[in-house]
C-alpha cells in the first residue's frame, strides 16, 4: 500500500521540479546598491506597489537599502517602462536573501511598507520653477502629492495627510529677505501682493503674524502623529517663527512698522522643533535670518570639497534613522542654500543626526520627534546644483537618476509607509 501512496506525490514533485525556472520565481527584486539605473524612480516604483495595496519589503541596509514585493500582474512593465533595474527571482532565493538580513550580527533588518501615505506639499500657487527640489523629484520619480497653501493649512486641512513638506517658506514675513535684491522684480512684488491679500482673507493684520499662526497649525500636525519634511529656509525660519510667536521681529518694508527693538529678549526657544540660543540678524538688508544658518567664510569649505557624512545606524535597535540614511553612498555632496549648514552648537540636544561635516561643526540632515509624530529638516536647495540660483533655470533630473542627495529627500516619503515596530533602545 505504501508505495501506491507515494508514486502520486514522487509524481507531483518531478512535475513541479521540471517546470521552467520562470514560472517559480514569485518576487521583484529592486537593488539600490551602485547597480541600480534610476534610484530615483525606484521610489516611485514602490509607491506604485502601495497605491495597488501590493506591502513593499524595504531591506534597510541590504543593497543600498533595497525593495522587494510579490509579482503582480503590470509590475514587471512598469519597471521596464521606467528603466528600473530589477530581478525576478524565486521563493527559495528571497529566503536566502532574508536569512541574511535577520541574521543578528548584520545591521540589516526588514521594513514592512503597508500603504502609500497621503503627501501634501505645503507651496504657493505661484511658486517659481527654481523653487523646490522636493516638487521636482516627487515629479521625476512619479509620486502623487496635492498642494496646499496658508488657506488650507488654517482651515484644519493638514490632518487628511500623513506626510507634509514645506516648500522653501520665510516663515518669518519677510519674503526671502529678497528686498534689497530683487524688490523691483514682478514676481517679488507680486508674491507680497498674494502674502498680503491671503493674511487679509484669514483675519490676520499681518503676513508675519499669519505665518506665526502656520506653524502653530503645522505643529498640532506633527504632534498628532504627523511627518513633516523642510528643507533649506524653511527649516531655520520655521524655528524662528514659533520662537518670536507674538514678537514684531521684522522692519517697516515687510510689514509697514519697525520691528520691536527687544525682540531678541522676547524669543522663546522652548517653543522650537531644533534650534535653541539663536542670534536673531536684525539687518533686514541682510541676506540671512540668524546665525543658525554657517557662514562661508567661516565654513571651510568650497564646492570641490563641501562633503558631508552619512550616520550608521543599528538597522534592529534603531530602525527610523536608518530608514532616513538609505543610499548607495555614505559621502553625500553638499550643496548651498539660504540656509546651507546648520550651526552645531544651536541644536537642541534631542535631536538625532544624521548627516554633517564634523570638520567645520556644521550639521547638514536631522531628525526629531514631536508627540507622536516626526520631523526632518535637512539644509540646502537642490542636491544636484551646488549653488542654485533665483531665477536659474529648474534641475533635469534625467540627468541625475541616482543623485544620492535626492535619495535622501525620497527616503522620508516612504517613511510614513513603514509598519510600526517598538523601539528596542
Amino acid at each position: 500500500m505504501a508505495p501506491k501512496r507515494i508514486l502520486p506525490v514522487l509524481l507531483l514533485l518531478a512535475l513541479w521540479l521540471g517546470r521552467p525556472a520562470a514560472t517559480l520565481a514569485n518576487h521583484i527584486f529592486i537593488p539600490m546598491d551602485n547597480t541600480q539605473k534610476e534610484h530615483l524612480k525606484a521610489y516611485g516604483m514602490a509607491y506604485w506597489l502601495l497605491g495597488k495595496e501590493v506591502e513593499v519589503d524595504w531591506l534597510l541596509n541590504y543593497r543600498g537599502g533595497s525593495f522587494a514585493a510579490a509579482v503582480v500582474p503590470g509590475l514587471e512593465n512598469e519597471l521596464a517602462v521606467r528603466g528600473i533595474t530589477y530581478q525576478v527571482i524565486s521563493e527559495a532565493q528571497y529566503t536566502g536573501i532574508l536569512s541574511a538580513i535577520a541574521d543578528p550580527n548584520a545591521n540589516m533588518d526588514l521594513m514592512k511598507l503597508e500603504k502609500a501615505p497621503k503627501i501634501a506639499v505645503y507651496t504657493p500657487q505661484g511658486k517659481q520653477p527654481w523653487d523646490d527640489a522636493v516638487t521636482m523629484v516627487l515629479a521625476y520619480a512619479e509620486i502623487p502629492y496635492t498642494q496646499i497653501y496658508d488657506d488650507e493649512v488654517l482651515r484644519g486641512d493638514l490632518p487628511k495627510y500623513d506626510w507634509l513638506h514645506i516648500h522653501h517658506e520665510d516663515f518669518t514675513g519677510e519674503y526671502g529677505k529678497f528686498f534689497a535684491t530683487y524688490r523691483n522684480r514682478p514676481w517679488y512684488q507680486q508674491q507680497q501682493r498674494d502674502a498680503e491679500a491671503t493674511a487679509r482673507r484669514n483675519g490676520f493684520a499681518k503676513v508675519s503674524v499669519m505665518k506665526g499662526a502656520v506653524t502653530v497649525k503645522m505643529q498640532e500636525f506633527i504632534a498628532g502623529g504627523g511627518f513633516q519634511f523642510a528643507m533649506c529656509g524653511a527649516t531655520d525660519t520655521y524655528d524662528i517663527a514659533l520662537a518670536g510667536l507674538g514678537v514684531d521681529m521684522v522692519e517697516t518694508m515687510y510689514d509697514g512698522d519697525p520691528a520691536d527693538p527687544r525682540a531678541q529678549q522676547q524669543l522663546n526657544y522652548n517653543r522650537t522643533l531644533a534650534f535653541k540660543d539663536f542670534q536673531l540678524e536684525r539687518d533686514p538688508y541682510r541676506y540671512e535670518y540668524s546665525d543658525i544658518d554657517m557662514q562661508p567664510g567661516e565654513r571651510g569649505v568650497y564646492e570641490d570639497n563641501d562633503y558631508f557624512q552619512l550616520f550608521t545606524f543599528s538597522a534592529k535597535y534603531d530602525p527610523v534613522p536608518t530608514m532616513l540614511t538609505q543610499n548607495h553612498e555614505k559621502t553625500v555632496k553638499g550643496f548651498m542654500g539660504q540656509t546651507t549648514a546648520f550651526r552645531k552648537q544651536l541644536i537642541k540636544p534631542d535631536v538625532v543626526i544624521m548627516g554633517d561635516n564634523k570638520a567645520s561643526g556644521e550639521v547638514r540632515y536631522m531628525h526629531g520627534t514631536l508627540g507622536k509624530g516626526t520631523w526632518t529638516f535637512y539644509s540646502g536647495h537642490d542636491p544636484e546644483d551646488y549653488q542654485h540660483l533665483v531665477e536659474e533655470e529648474p534641475t533635469d533630473l534625467s540627468l541625475h537618476p541616482n543623485s544620492p542627495g535626492y535619495r535622501l529627500i525620497l527616503n522620508n516619503i516612504l517613511f510614513p509607509a513603514a509598519k510600526k515596530k517598538k523601539q528596542k533602545t
